[in-house]
């Protein structure tokens, strides 16, 4: 097998593409596409006659996609080159909330229980093949499933139990801040690092140390021993029991502080309904295709942006209850457009992995055709200046709406009561001067009944 092939001229293999040896993913031009590798042929020749492709893709857990007839890398050994659809927008299981990555969860185990009721079984588990889509879950990688053979154990549960159990466990009975470590191990959460769990959660964790201890003793091409043998109905058993567990799991809500923000900021509620108005018309008139609202809280003009153009909304907050609640709404409400995310502005995700290749930073997927943005909490509250703001912001959209509160304002004078007041040039015009190299001034717009203004800028290098 070809390990790295040479790209064909005008074709960028991914750099991620590393890690399976089942396919290769290309860019040519504006198009993605993926070489089934001959090494895989009778389980995707198995995925697509046995009808489980096509159950999945139909009830929408699965991305669809369609075999071309594109140059392959390496023709010697390409069985197939499938075209999927494409993700709008990359997240991952960090950047989710709780009950984002819960979702993920039980995709997984249903996709499992399919592919088992078809003669396959997952080859992996990892969190980083599901994306969302349409406000739901989605299995992305077409190329994880293997044949299932008799009596052997799924080969995927510690990356289960680590990309999922023990981030949810942790969570869910410490802090749902914990969701960020998942960061730090590519490879899912160490198991010893599980502590404080309740009696089901730990009966998985001892099941896989103990399935990890009997599987170490066995070479390839042997036997499975009597001890390590699990019919298929015992797999139907463990994904159920996992699927329970996942189930009784919740997400403790404890008022941070930012879940009501509304209900204690200086907002009337004709400062609230002239936001709404004000936000819907620039948006209105701008018909963005992807929108960043950066602060969006739990979501509510978030929301506004969404309803009245349509696009998708990355709904970001630092605040992981927030975005729970953000994230329950959308779900509730059955809401295609909002992609609610856990993204601190001062601390954005990296890009991390191997070469820092394999996940992007956040702000490497801007441009936004949109942004929405909130500065006092950074310029005052995080010290950062306002001109390193506005060369951020210019990275990150063509449009920017952005909210300046003013020192008047009494949620600016809360950030200010602890501190000396070192900021001489947070004010109107001291704002305009430093966002005046970036961006034109396009529409100012005062709130009703307070000092706020809203801000419609245009990017001068867009």
């Amino acid at each position: 097998m070809t390990l790295n092939p040479e790209p064909i001229f005008g074709q960028e293999v991914h750099r991620a593409s590393f890690r399976a040896p089942s396919d290769w993913i290309f860019r040519c031009g504006e198009c993605l596409y993926r070489h089934v590798n001959t090494f895989y042929v009778r389980e995707y020749d198995q995925l697509m006659s046995s009808g489980l492709y096509r159950q999945l893709v139909d009830k929408g857990w699965l991305v669809a996609h369609q075999e071309v007839d594109a140059e392959p890398l390496d023709p010697s050994t390409i069985y197939r080159v499938i075209q999927p659809e494409e993700i709008p927008f990359l997240s991952y299981l960090y950047e989710w909330c709780f009950s984002q990555l819960k979702d993920a969860a039980l995709l997984t185990l249903a996709v499992q229980k399919a592919a088992l009721d078809s003669g396959m079984t997952l080859k992996d588990a990892s969190a980083y093949n599901i994306q969302f889509v349409n406000g739901k879950p989605i299995f992305s990688d077409t190329l994880s499933f293997a044949l299932y053979e008799e009596g052997a154990p799924w080969i995927a549960y510690r990356q289960f139990c680590q990309h999922f159990l023990v981030p949810l466990a942790l969570m869910s009975r410490v802090d749902l801040r914990l969701g960020r470590l998942s960061s730090l191990y590519m490879d899912g959460i160490p198991l010893d690092l599980a502590t404080r769990l309740d009696f089901g959660l730990l009966i998985h964790l001892h099941l896989h140390a103990q399935a990890q201890r009997v599987a170490a003793g066995i070479q390839e091409g042997q036997d499975i021993p009597p001890s390590a043998r699990m019919s298929k109905l015992g797999l139907i058993g463990l994904s159920e029991s996992l699927e329970s567990n996942m189930r009784r799991l919740q997400a403790p809500i404890r008022k941070s502080g930012w879940v009501d923000y509304y209900q204690h900021t200086n907002y009337t509620d004709a400062t609230f309904e002239s936001k709404k108005r004000l936000v819907q018309e620039a948006v209105q008139r701008l018909s963005p295709r992807i929108l960043w609202d950066l602060g969006a809280n739990t979501g509510i003009f978030s929301r506004v942006a969404a309803e009245v153009s349509g696009a998708l909304v990355i709904s970001a907050d630092f605040d992981a209850e927030a975005v729970e609640v953000n994230y329950r709404q959308a779900k509730q409400e059955g809401n295609p457009h909002l992609l609610p995310l856990v993204i601190g502005l001062t601390n954005p995700p990296p890009a991390i992995s191997w070469d820092n290749a394999e996940c992007e930073a956040f702000y490497q997927r801007a441009p936004a055709n949109m942004v929405l943005a909130l500065v006092h909490h950074l310029a005052i509250g995080n010290n950062v200046p306002l001109a390193h703001l506005a060369e951020t912001f210019a990275r990150l959209g063509k449009f920017l709406l952005v909210e300046f509160v003013p020192k008047e304002d009494s949620q600016v004078h809360k950030l200010l009561c602890s501190r000396d007041d070192i900021f001489s040039e947070y004010h109107p015009e001291g704002f305009k001067t430093a966002f005046a190299p970036y961006f034109h001034l396009e529409k100012e717009m005062p709130l009703e009944g307070n000092a706020r203004t809203l801000i419609l800028y245009r990017n001068r290098q867009a």
